[in-house]
Protein backbone atom coordinates (compact mmCIF):
# COMPACT_ATOMS: atom_id res chain seq x y z
CA UNK A 1 0.00 0.00 0.00
CA UNK A 2 2.96 2.55 0.75
CA UNK A 3 4.13 1.91 -2.36
CA UNK A 4 1.29 2.78 -4.45
CA UNK A 5 0.93 6.05 -2.13
CA UNK A 6 4.45 6.86 -2.89
CA UNK A 7 3.62 6.26 -6.89
CA UNK A 8 0.45 8.22 -6.28
CA UNK A 9 2.38 10.96 -4.93
CA UNK A 10 5.27 10.91 -7.29
CA UNK A 11 2.67 11.08 -10.01
CA UNK A 12 0.69 14.19 -8.81
CA UNK A 13 4.58 16.23 -8.07
CA UNK A 14 5.56 14.89 -11.59
CA UNK A 15 2.19 16.66 -12.77
CA UNK A 16 3.14 19.67 -10.62
CA UNK A 17 6.56 20.20 -12.13
CA UNK A 18 5.52 20.25 -15.51
CA UNK A 19 3.01 22.89 -14.75
CA UNK A 20 5.94 24.55 -12.76
CA UNK A 21 7.87 24.64 -16.08
CA UNK A 22 5.52 26.93 -17.76
CA UNK A 23 6.10 29.63 -16.01
CA UNK A 24 3.79 30.26 -13.30
CA UNK A 25 3.46 33.47 -10.97
CA UNK A 26 5.29 34.43 -8.31
CA UNK A 27 3.41 35.22 -5.38
CA UNK A 28 4.93 37.27 -2.75
CA UNK A 29 2.79 37.39 0.50
CA UNK A 30 3.96 40.17 2.83
CA UNK A 31 2.46 39.40 6.52
CA UNK A 32 2.50 42.47 9.59
CA UNK A 33 2.41 41.14 12.93
CA UNK A 34 -0.96 41.87 15.48
CA UNK A 35 -2.76 44.76 13.44
CA UNK A 36 -6.19 45.63 12.38
CA UNK A 37 -6.94 47.68 9.31
CA UNK A 38 -4.95 51.07 10.90
CA UNK A 39 -4.61 52.32 6.98
CA UNK A 40 -5.10 55.50 5.37
CA UNK A 41 -6.33 53.14 2.15
CA UNK A 42 -9.23 51.25 5.14
CA UNK A 43 -10.48 55.12 6.14
CA UNK A 44 -8.24 55.52 9.54
CA UNK A 45 -6.91 59.09 9.41
CA UNK A 46 -4.25 58.92 12.07
CA UNK A 47 -2.54 56.10 9.94
CA UNK A 48 0.77 57.33 8.27
CA UNK A 49 0.68 54.60 5.74
CA UNK A 50 1.68 56.07 2.24
CA UNK A 51 3.13 52.95 0.49
CA UNK A 52 0.53 50.51 1.57
CA UNK A 53 -1.85 53.37 0.29
CA UNK A 54 -0.23 53.67 -3.29
CA UNK A 55 -0.34 49.37 -3.26
CA UNK A 56 -3.88 49.60 -2.49
CA UNK A 57 -4.58 51.85 -5.70
CA UNK A 58 -2.89 49.55 -7.59
CA UNK A 59 -4.44 46.45 -6.04
CA UNK A 60 -7.23 44.97 -4.52
CA UNK A 61 -8.74 46.05 -1.28
CA UNK A 62 -10.52 43.33 0.92
CA UNK A 63 -12.12 45.12 4.29
CA UNK A 64 -13.91 42.01 5.12
CA UNK A 65 -10.88 39.53 5.58
CA UNK A 66 -10.54 37.29 9.05
CA UNK A 67 -8.35 35.23 10.76
CA UNK A 68 -9.61 32.12 12.38
CA UNK A 69 -8.07 33.54 15.40
CA UNK A 70 -7.06 36.13 17.26
CA UNK A 71 -3.86 35.27 18.31
CA UNK A 72 -0.27 33.88 16.34
CA UNK A 73 0.13 30.25 16.54
CA UNK A 74 -3.63 29.20 15.72
CA UNK A 75 -4.24 31.78 13.34
CA UNK A 76 -0.80 30.95 11.39
CA UNK A 77 -1.59 26.71 11.88
CA UNK A 78 -4.93 27.38 10.21
CA UNK A 79 -2.93 29.89 7.19
CA UNK A 80 -0.61 27.62 6.37
CA UNK A 81 -2.48 24.59 6.30
CA UNK A 82 -5.90 25.75 4.77
CA UNK A 83 -7.94 24.11 7.61
CA UNK A 84 -9.43 25.19 10.52
CA UNK A 85 -6.73 24.71 13.75
CA UNK A 86 -9.62 23.25 15.47
CA UNK A 87 -10.11 20.34 13.28
CA UNK A 88 -6.42 18.75 13.19
CA UNK A 89 -5.07 20.20 17.06
CA UNK A 90 -3.52 23.22 16.07
CA UNK A 91 -5.88 25.35 18.26
CA UNK A 92 -4.81 25.94 21.75
CA UNK A 93 -2.03 28.71 22.10
CA UNK A 94 0.75 27.46 21.94
CA UNK A 95 1.98 24.16 21.99
CA UNK A 96 5.53 24.44 22.14
CA UNK A 97 4.68 26.88 25.39
CA UNK A 98 1.91 24.96 26.89
CA UNK A 99 2.53 25.30 30.94
CA UNK A 100 2.10 21.83 31.59
CA UNK A 101 4.45 20.73 29.04
CA UNK A 102 4.93 21.46 25.51
CA UNK A 103 4.01 19.23 22.67
CA UNK A 104 3.93 19.17 18.57
CA UNK A 105 0.71 18.99 17.23
CA UNK A 106 -0.08 16.12 15.09
CA UNK A 107 -2.43 16.66 11.94
CA UNK A 108 -3.47 14.38 9.94
CA UNK A 109 -0.79 11.89 7.58
CA UNK A 110 -2.08 13.66 4.41
CA UNK A 111 -2.06 17.16 5.69
CA UNK A 112 0.58 19.05 3.82
CA UNK A 113 1.35 22.96 4.17
CA UNK A 114 0.83 24.42 0.79
CA UNK A 115 4.13 25.93 0.38
CA UNK A 116 5.46 22.64 0.52
CA UNK A 117 3.05 21.57 -2.58
CA UNK A 118 4.59 24.61 -4.22
CA UNK A 119 7.95 23.49 -3.65
CA UNK A 120 6.67 20.42 -5.05
CA UNK A 121 5.40 21.55 -7.95
CA UNK A 122 8.99 23.56 -8.63
CA UNK A 123 8.24 26.70 -7.25
CA UNK A 124 11.16 28.25 -4.38
CA UNK A 125 9.78 28.92 -1.45
CA UNK A 126 11.25 30.46 1.06
CA UNK A 127 9.88 32.55 4.84
CA UNK A 128 12.19 34.89 7.26
CA UNK A 129 11.68 34.23 10.77
CA UNK A 130 7.98 33.20 11.93
CA UNK A 131 7.24 29.91 11.73
CA UNK A 132 4.33 29.27 14.80
CA UNK A 133 2.33 26.30 12.82
CA UNK A 134 1.83 24.39 15.98
CA UNK A 135 3.72 21.50 14.64
CA UNK A 136 6.75 23.92 14.72
CA UNK A 137 8.33 25.98 17.50
CA UNK A 138 7.83 29.92 16.80
CA UNK A 139 11.17 30.33 14.79
CA UNK A 140 12.60 28.75 12.04
CA UNK A 141 14.52 25.53 11.61
CA UNK A 142 11.86 24.01 13.98
CA UNK A 143 9.56 22.73 11.54
CA UNK A 144 9.09 20.13 9.11
CA UNK A 145 12.22 20.71 6.46
CA UNK A 146 10.36 19.94 3.58
CA UNK A 147 8.13 22.96 3.49
CA UNK A 148 10.74 26.01 2.75
CA UNK A 149 13.48 25.59 0.33
CA UNK A 150 14.94 28.11 2.43
CA UNK A 151 14.17 29.96 6.12
CA UNK A 152 16.00 32.81 8.14
CA UNK A 153 17.10 36.02 8.10
CA UNK A 154 19.03 35.91 4.72
CA UNK A 155 15.85 34.77 2.90
CA UNK A 156 15.38 36.34 -0.53
CA UNK A 157 13.51 35.64 -4.19
CA UNK A 158 17.00 36.31 -5.29
CA UNK A 159 18.52 33.13 -3.66
CA UNK A 160 16.43 31.33 -6.41
CA UNK A 161 17.53 29.24 -9.39
CA UNK A 162 17.42 31.28 -12.38
CA UNK A 163 14.28 31.77 -14.11
CA UNK A 164 12.48 29.53 -10.70
CA UNK A 165 8.82 30.78 -10.04
CA UNK A 166 8.62 31.58 -6.32
CA UNK A 167 6.96 31.61 -3.26
CA UNK A 168 7.62 34.18 -0.20
CA UNK A 169 6.15 34.27 2.40
CA UNK A 170 7.56 37.86 4.37
CA UNK A 171 7.05 38.09 8.00
CA UNK A 172 7.25 42.02 9.66
CA UNK A 173 7.48 41.83 13.29
CA UNK A 174 7.97 45.66 13.71
CA UNK A 175 4.09 45.90 14.27
CA UNK A 176 4.49 42.81 17.00
CA UNK A 177 2.61 43.59 20.38
CA UNK A 178 5.94 43.51 22.39
CA UNK A 179 6.98 46.74 20.47
CA UNK A 180 4.52 48.61 22.15
CA UNK A 181 6.08 47.71 25.87
CA UNK A 182 8.44 50.03 26.98
CA UNK A 183 11.90 49.58 25.98
CA UNK A 184 13.93 46.56 27.51
CA UNK A 185 15.16 48.67 30.66
CA UNK A 186 12.23 49.74 31.77
CA UNK A 187 10.30 46.22 31.83
CA UNK A 188 9.87 44.41 35.61
CA UNK A 189 9.46 41.43 34.14
CA UNK A 190 12.78 39.66 33.54
CA UNK A 191 11.38 36.72 31.62
CA UNK A 192 10.17 38.94 29.37
CA UNK A 193 13.31 40.59 28.73
CA UNK A 194 14.95 37.20 28.27
CA UNK A 195 12.31 37.00 25.90
CA UNK A 196 12.62 39.63 23.68
CA UNK A 197 16.84 39.28 24.08
CA UNK A 198 16.23 35.82 22.00
CA UNK A 199 13.34 37.55 19.74
CA UNK A 200 15.86 40.30 18.41
CA UNK A 201 18.87 37.32 18.39
CA UNK A 202 16.42 35.90 15.31
CA UNK A 203 19.04 38.03 12.49
CA UNK A 204 16.18 40.72 12.08
CA UNK A 205 16.78 43.69 10.84
CA UNK A 206 14.91 46.27 13.37
CA UNK A 207 13.73 49.67 11.57
CA UNK A 208 14.62 52.94 13.35
CA UNK A 209 11.05 53.45 14.68
CA UNK A 210 10.49 57.56 14.46
CA UNK A 211 7.74 59.18 16.24
CA UNK A 212 5.27 60.11 13.56
CA UNK A 213 1.62 59.52 14.89
CA UNK A 214 0.74 62.39 17.44
CA UNK A 215 -0.87 60.57 20.71
CA UNK A 216 -3.66 63.80 20.74
CA UNK A 217 -4.58 62.79 17.28
CA UNK A 218 -5.76 59.05 17.77
CA UNK A 219 -9.29 58.25 18.18
CA UNK A 220 -9.27 55.96 22.09
CA UNK A 221 -12.29 53.11 21.89
CA UNK A 222 -14.78 53.58 24.39
CA UNK A 223 -13.72 50.35 25.90
CA UNK A 224 -10.84 51.65 27.52
CA UNK A 225 -10.15 54.94 29.74
CA UNK A 226 -8.83 58.23 27.56
CA UNK A 227 -5.50 58.24 29.21
CA UNK A 228 -1.86 59.79 28.59
CA UNK A 229 -0.68 56.36 28.84
CA UNK A 230 -3.36 54.72 26.82
CA UNK A 231 -2.72 57.19 24.00
CA UNK A 232 0.99 56.56 24.17
CA UNK A 233 0.89 52.94 23.49
CA UNK A 234 -1.83 53.28 20.81
CA UNK A 235 0.88 56.03 19.17
CA UNK A 236 3.48 53.74 19.44
CA UNK A 237 1.63 51.12 17.68
CA UNK A 238 0.75 53.56 15.14
CA UNK A 239 4.28 54.48 15.05
CA UNK A 240 5.91 50.99 14.28
CA UNK A 241 2.92 50.48 11.36
CA UNK A 242 4.44 53.85 9.95
CA UNK A 243 7.94 51.45 10.20
CA UNK A 244 6.45 48.61 8.98
CA UNK A 245 5.23 50.75 5.82
CA UNK A 246 8.44 51.71 5.16
CA UNK A 247 10.20 48.30 5.06
CA UNK A 248 7.19 46.94 2.51
CA UNK A 249 8.25 49.68 0.30
CA UNK A 250 11.61 48.66 0.13
CA UNK A 251 11.31 45.22 -0.53
CA UNK A 252 8.55 46.08 -2.98
CA UNK A 253 11.25 48.81 -4.65
CA UNK A 254 13.36 45.43 -4.89
CA UNK A 255 10.67 43.63 -6.68
CA UNK A 256 10.42 46.62 -9.55
CA UNK A 257 14.20 46.49 -9.74
CA UNK A 258 14.39 43.36 -10.46
CA UNK A 259 12.06 43.69 -12.95
CA UNK A 260 9.32 41.09 -11.49
CA UNK A 261 6.70 43.33 -10.90
CA UNK A 262 4.70 42.20 -13.75
CA UNK A 263 4.39 38.88 -12.86
CA UNK A 264 4.68 38.88 -9.19
CA UNK A 265 1.39 38.43 -7.13
CA UNK A 266 1.71 40.65 -3.76
CA UNK A 267 -0.45 39.79 -0.86
CA UNK A 268 -0.20 42.40 1.78
CA UNK A 269 -2.28 41.02 5.05
CA UNK A 270 -1.55 40.76 9.07
CA UNK A 271 -1.43 37.95 11.15
CA UNK A 272 -4.63 38.66 13.23
CA UNK A 273 -6.12 41.98 14.59
CA UNK A 274 -3.94 44.72 17.09
CA UNK A 275 -2.04 43.33 19.61
CA UNK A 276 -4.19 45.10 22.62
CA UNK A 277 -5.85 44.65 24.97
CA UNK A 278 -9.40 43.47 24.56
CA UNK A 279 -7.77 42.95 20.60
CA UNK A 280 -5.27 40.28 20.22
CA UNK A 281 -6.64 36.77 21.84
CA UNK A 282 -10.28 37.67 20.97
CA UNK A 283 -12.94 37.09 19.09
CA UNK A 284 -14.17 40.54 18.48
CA UNK A 285 -13.38 41.92 15.27
CA UNK A 286 -10.68 44.02 16.86
CA UNK A 287 -8.79 40.59 17.01
CA UNK A 288 -9.56 38.86 14.15
CA UNK A 289 -11.03 41.50 11.14
CA UNK A 290 -7.76 42.18 8.92
CA UNK A 291 -6.59 44.36 6.00
CA UNK A 292 -5.49 42.75 3.01
CA UNK A 293 -4.34 43.96 -0.18
CA UNK A 294 -3.18 42.31 -3.50
CA UNK A 295 -2.17 43.38 -6.41
CA UNK A 296 -2.65 41.54 -9.65
CA UNK A 297 -0.49 42.06 -12.67
CA UNK A 298 -2.89 42.03 -15.31
CA UNK A 299 -1.40 39.04 -16.75
CA UNK A 300 -2.65 37.37 -13.70
CA UNK A 301 -6.12 39.71 -12.88
CA UNK A 302 -9.23 37.68 -12.38
CA UNK A 303 -12.43 38.59 -14.69
CA UNK A 304 -13.82 41.91 -13.33
CA UNK A 305 -10.90 42.63 -10.78
CA UNK A 306 -10.41 46.23 -11.69
CA UNK A 307 -6.97 47.97 -9.69
CA UNK A 308 -8.21 50.53 -6.99
CA UNK A 309 -11.25 48.98 -6.17
CA UNK A 310 -12.58 47.39 -3.10
CA UNK A 311 -14.23 43.50 -2.77
CA UNK A 312 -15.84 43.54 0.29
CA UNK A 313 -16.25 39.60 -0.03
CA UNK A 314 -16.45 37.74 3.53
CA UNK A 315 -13.01 35.94 3.36
CA UNK A 316 -11.67 33.74 5.89
CA UNK A 317 -7.73 32.90 6.11
CA UNK A 318 -8.57 29.24 5.18
CA UNK A 319 -9.08 30.50 1.78
CA UNK A 320 -5.78 31.53 1.44
CA UNK A 321 -4.34 28.13 0.58
CA UNK A 322 -6.85 27.23 -2.36
CA UNK A 323 -6.50 30.81 -4.04
CA UNK A 324 -2.68 30.57 -3.87
CA UNK A 325 -2.59 26.96 -5.52
CA UNK A 326 -4.90 27.88 -7.78
CA UNK A 327 -2.70 31.10 -9.14
CA UNK A 328 0.14 28.66 -9.34
CA UNK A 329 -1.76 26.28 -11.21
CA UNK A 330 -1.37 23.65 -8.79
CA UNK A 331 -4.37 21.08 -7.44
CA UNK A 332 -5.87 21.48 -4.35
CA UNK A 333 -6.16 18.89 -2.12
CA UNK A 334 -9.52 18.18 -1.06
CA UNK A 335 -9.01 18.09 2.45
CA UNK A 336 -8.84 21.94 2.10
CA UNK A 337 -11.79 23.52 3.96
CA UNK A 338 -11.66 27.19 2.12
CA UNK A 339 -12.58 28.61 -1.22
CA UNK A 340 -10.72 29.93 -4.33
CA UNK A 341 -11.84 33.74 -4.02
CA UNK A 342 -9.82 34.54 -7.18
CA UNK A 343 -12.50 32.37 -8.90
CA UNK A 344 -15.61 34.42 -9.77
CA UNK A 345 -17.38 31.74 -10.31
CA UNK A 346 -17.53 30.29 -7.18
CA UNK A 347 -20.09 31.45 -4.29
CA UNK A 348 -19.40 33.67 -1.96
CA UNK A 349 -19.09 33.51 1.67
CA UNK A 350 -22.16 33.48 3.90
CA UNK A 351 -20.17 33.05 6.92
CA UNK A 352 -16.72 33.35 8.48
CA UNK A 353 -15.69 31.43 11.52
CA UNK A 354 -13.13 31.74 14.42
CA UNK A 355 -11.59 30.45 17.74
CA UNK A 356 -10.27 30.84 21.17
CA UNK A 357 -9.09 28.00 23.32
CA UNK A 358 -6.18 28.11 26.08
CA UNK A 359 -4.58 31.05 26.13
CA UNK A 360 -1.07 30.32 27.91
CA UNK A 361 -2.54 29.02 31.67
CA UNK A 362 -5.91 29.85 30.85
CA UNK A 363 -8.18 27.22 29.48
CA UNK A 364 -10.68 28.49 27.54
CA UNK A 365 -12.98 27.84 24.46
CA UNK A 366 -14.94 29.97 22.50
CA UNK A 367 -16.23 29.96 19.07
CA UNK A 368 -17.42 32.57 16.88
CA UNK A 369 -19.54 32.83 13.37
CA UNK A 370 -19.88 35.78 11.95
CA UNK A 371 -21.88 37.00 8.72
CA UNK A 372 -21.81 40.70 6.84
CA UNK A 373 -24.06 42.40 10.00
CA UNK A 374 -23.92 39.87 13.03
CA UNK A 375 -21.26 37.57 15.22
CA UNK A 376 -22.46 35.33 17.42
CA UNK A 377 -20.00 33.93 20.02
CA UNK A 378 -20.55 30.87 22.21
CA UNK A 379 -18.30 30.15 25.40
CA UNK A 380 -17.81 26.75 27.07
CA UNK A 381 -16.14 28.86 30.07
CA UNK A 382 -19.06 31.51 30.39
CA UNK A 383 -17.40 32.67 33.79
CA UNK A 384 -14.02 33.09 32.09
CA UNK A 385 -13.42 36.86 31.44
CA UNK A 386 -11.69 38.18 28.21
CA UNK A 387 -9.79 40.49 30.90
CA UNK A 388 -7.53 38.08 33.04
CA UNK A 389 -4.13 38.49 34.12
CA UNK A 390 -1.62 37.20 31.57
CA UNK A 391 1.94 38.02 32.39
CA UNK A 392 3.04 38.61 28.76
CA UNK A 393 -0.08 41.22 28.09
CA UNK A 394 0.52 42.72 31.51
CA UNK A 395 3.85 44.10 30.42
CA UNK A 396 1.85 46.47 28.73
CA UNK A 397 1.76 49.74 30.09
CA UNK A 398 -1.74 50.65 29.18
CA UNK A 399 -2.66 47.21 30.96
CA UNK A 400 -0.88 47.90 33.54
CA UNK A 401 -2.91 51.15 34.01
CA UNK A 402 -5.97 49.48 33.08
CA UNK A 403 -5.45 47.61 36.41
CA UNK A 404 -5.17 50.01 38.58
CA UNK A 405 -7.79 51.87 37.19
CA UNK A 406 -10.01 48.74 37.74
CA UNK A 407 -8.74 48.09 41.45
CA UNK A 408 -9.71 51.98 42.38
CA UNK A 409 -13.05 51.67 40.93
CA UNK A 410 -12.31 53.95 37.92
CA UNK A 411 -13.34 52.48 35.21
CA UNK A 412 -16.93 53.03 33.71
CA UNK A 413 -19.32 50.09 32.69
CA UNK A 414 -18.48 49.93 28.80
CA UNK A 415 -14.75 49.74 30.12
CA UNK A 416 -15.32 47.08 32.87
CA UNK A 417 -17.50 45.07 30.21
CA UNK A 418 -14.46 43.17 29.96
CA UNK A 419 -13.19 42.10 32.87
CA UNK A 420 -16.59 40.75 33.74
CA UNK A 421 -18.20 36.79 32.73
CA UNK A 422 -19.02 36.58 29.00
CA UNK A 423 -21.61 34.29 29.69
CA UNK A 424 -22.93 31.18 27.39
CA UNK A 425 -23.74 33.03 24.58
CA UNK A 426 -23.02 36.94 22.94
CA UNK A 427 -24.86 38.45 19.99
CA UNK A 428 -23.95 41.57 18.35
CA UNK A 429 -24.85 44.08 15.52
CA UNK A 430 -21.64 44.81 14.02
CA UNK A 431 -22.95 47.27 11.64
CA UNK A 432 -24.75 49.84 14.34
CA UNK A 433 -22.11 48.38 17.17
CA UNK A 434 -18.84 47.97 15.61
CA UNK A 435 -16.93 48.06 19.12
CA UNK A 436 -19.31 44.91 20.13
CA UNK A 437 -20.31 46.49 23.13
CA UNK A 438 -24.04 45.79 22.90
CA UNK A 439 -25.00 42.12 23.97
CA UNK A 440 -28.62 41.51 21.81
CA UNK A 441 -28.62 37.32 22.47
CA UNK A 442 -31.25 38.43 25.11
CA UNK A 443 -33.62 40.32 22.59
CA UNK A 444 -36.87 38.87 21.48
CA UNK A 445 -36.25 40.83 18.32
CA UNK A 446 -33.31 38.83 17.54
CA UNK A 447 -34.43 35.43 18.18
CA UNK A 448 -34.55 35.14 14.22
CA UNK A 449 -31.05 35.95 13.96
CA UNK A 450 -29.40 33.89 17.27
CA UNK A 451 -31.04 30.96 15.87
CA UNK A 452 -29.68 31.62 12.52
CA UNK A 453 -26.35 31.97 13.45
CA UNK A 454 -26.16 29.13 16.77
CA UNK A 455 -26.96 26.46 13.59
CA UNK A 456 -24.33 28.31 11.22
CA UNK A 457 -22.16 27.20 13.86
CA UNK A 458 -23.65 23.92 14.68
CA UNK A 459 -23.18 23.33 11.34
CA UNK A 460 -20.18 24.30 10.68
CA UNK A 461 -18.50 22.18 14.14
CA UNK A 462 -19.80 19.14 12.81
CA UNK A 463 -18.56 19.76 9.21
CA UNK A 464 -14.60 20.14 10.03
CA UNK A 465 -14.87 18.35 13.29
CA UNK A 466 -13.99 20.43 16.78
CA UNK A 467 -10.84 18.58 18.37
CA UNK A 468 -11.53 20.62 21.93
CA UNK A 469 -14.49 18.08 22.78
CA UNK A 470 -12.29 16.44 23.87
CA UNK A 471 -9.28 17.81 27.12
CA UNK A 472 -6.12 19.14 25.76
CA UNK A 473 -4.10 16.34 27.97
CA UNK A 474 -6.54 13.59 25.92
CA UNK A 475 -5.35 15.06 22.82
CA UNK A 476 -1.61 15.34 23.63
CA UNK A 477 -1.02 11.85 24.92
CA UNK A 478 -2.79 10.66 21.20
CA UNK A 479 0.31 13.20 19.70
CA UNK A 480 2.75 11.49 21.96
CA UNK A 481 1.82 8.28 23.48
CA UNK A 482 2.88 8.03 26.80
CA UNK A 483 4.75 11.61 26.63
CA UNK A 484 7.34 10.21 23.70
CA UNK A 485 6.87 12.31 20.28
CA UNK A 486 7.35 9.21 17.64
CA UNK A 487 10.09 9.53 14.98
CA UNK A 488 9.13 9.23 11.71
CA UNK A 489 10.69 5.82 9.70
CA UNK A 490 13.71 6.42 7.47
CA UNK A 491 12.36 5.72 4.11
CA UNK A 492 13.82 3.20 1.70
CA UNK A 493 16.66 4.55 -0.17
CA UNK A 494 17.76 2.10 -3.72
CA UNK A 495 19.44 2.55 -6.86
CA UNK A 496 17.59 0.84 -9.64
CA UNK A 497 18.38 1.19 -13.37
CA UNK A 498 21.03 3.81 -12.73
CA UNK A 499 18.45 6.66 -10.92
CA UNK A 500 17.74 6.64 -6.87
CA UNK A 501 14.40 5.61 -5.68
CA UNK A 502 12.67 6.30 -2.33
CA UNK A 503 9.96 4.98 -0.74
CA UNK A 504 8.14 5.62 2.86
CA UNK A 505 7.65 3.40 5.36
CA UNK A 506 4.95 5.86 7.29
CA UNK A 507 2.25 6.53 4.68
CA UNK A 508 2.32 10.53 3.39
CA UNK A 509 5.42 11.04 5.59
CA UNK A 510 7.43 13.91 3.10
CA UNK A 511 10.77 12.80 1.91
CA UNK A 512 13.34 15.06 1.32
CA UNK A 513 16.98 14.31 -0.26
CA UNK A 514 20.69 16.35 -0.68
CA UNK A 515 23.01 15.54 -2.69
CA UNK A 516 26.77 15.52 -1.43
CA UNK A 517 25.69 17.70 1.69
CA UNK A 518 24.00 20.57 -0.50
CA UNK A 519 20.27 21.85 0.63
CA UNK A 520 17.82 19.10 1.32
CA UNK A 521 15.22 18.98 -1.55
CA UNK A 522 11.80 17.11 -1.43
CA UNK A 523 11.64 13.81 -3.18
CA UNK A 524 9.06 13.41 -5.91
CA UNK A 525 10.48 11.73 -8.54
CA UNK A 526 13.55 9.20 -8.98
CA UNK A 527 16.46 11.06 -8.34
CA UNK A 528 19.78 11.25 -11.27
CA UNK A 529 23.34 11.19 -9.99
CA UNK A 530 26.58 11.97 -11.96
CA UNK A 531 29.12 9.89 -11.77
CA UNK A 532 30.92 10.60 -8.02
CA UNK A 533 27.88 11.97 -6.54
CA UNK A 534 26.69 10.89 -3.11
CA UNK A 535 22.98 11.23 -1.82
CA UNK A 536 21.25 10.53 1.39
CA UNK A 537 17.35 10.92 2.42
CA UNK A 538 15.26 11.56 5.25
CA UNK A 539 11.16 11.60 6.34
CA UNK A 540 9.26 13.42 8.60
CA UNK A 541 5.65 13.23 9.48
CA UNK A 542 3.94 17.03 10.75
CA UNK A 543 4.55 16.91 14.24
CA UNK A 544 6.91 13.73 14.37
CA UNK A 545 10.25 13.76 15.21
CA UNK A 546 12.23 13.21 11.75
CA UNK A 547 13.55 10.30 10.74
CA UNK A 548 17.79 8.95 10.56
CA UNK A 549 19.23 9.83 7.67
CA UNK A 550 19.88 7.27 5.39
CA UNK A 551 21.58 6.44 2.46
CA UNK A 552 22.03 3.79 -0.63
Amino acid sequence: MNKIISYLWANFFLLNAAVAASGQPNILVLMAEDMSDRVGAFGDAVAVTPHLDQLAKEGVRYPNTFTTAGVCAPSRAAHITGMHQISWGGQHMRTSTRPAGAYKAVPPAELKAYPELLRAAGYYTYTNHKLDYQFSGPIYGSGPFTIWSDEGGDTHWRNRQPGQSFYGLVNFDVTHESGVFLPLGHWPNSAMHFAMQVIRSWGRNLPEVSSEVDPASIIVPPYYPDTPTVRSDMARHYNNIAAMDRQVAELLAQLEADGLAENTIVIWTTDHGDGLPRAKRELYDAGIKVPMIIRWPEAYRPDGVVPGSLDERLISFVDLAPTVLALAGVPAPAYLQGRDFSNPDLEAREYIFASRDRIDAIEDRQRAVRDHRYKYIRSWYPQQEGGHPLSYRDNMEMMRELWVLKDAGQLNEVQLLWFMPPGKERLFDTWSDPYELNDLSADPAMASVLARLRGALGSWQQRVEDWSDEPEVVMVERFNPGGEQPQTPAPIISVREGRVWMENREAHASIGYRIDGGDWQVYTRPVVLKPGQGIEAKAVRYGWEESEVVKP
